[in-house]
């Protein structure tokens, strides 16, 4: 069994709250859907998957 490849999405403000799987993921490949906080630090991991996604912009005033 091979590992996930970890990849790279960049997100914007209009795709917050983040979540992992995003919505254009296929339900074949997808994994419980996890709330990610990418406004703290600009970054986050998924858990299940690997996924680094990257915050373009400024997202401070975000509720």
């Amino acid at each position: 069994m091979s590992e996930p490849k970890s990849r790279l999405v960049e997100v914007t403000e209009k795709d917050l709250p983040l979540h992992c799987p995003m919505s254009s993921t296929t339900p074949w490949d997808s994994h419980p859907r996890v709330f990610l906080p990418v406004e703290k630090t600009g970054e986050a991991l998924c858990p299940y998957c690997g996924t680094l996604y990257a915050l373009k912009g400024d997202a401070r005033h975000h509720h």
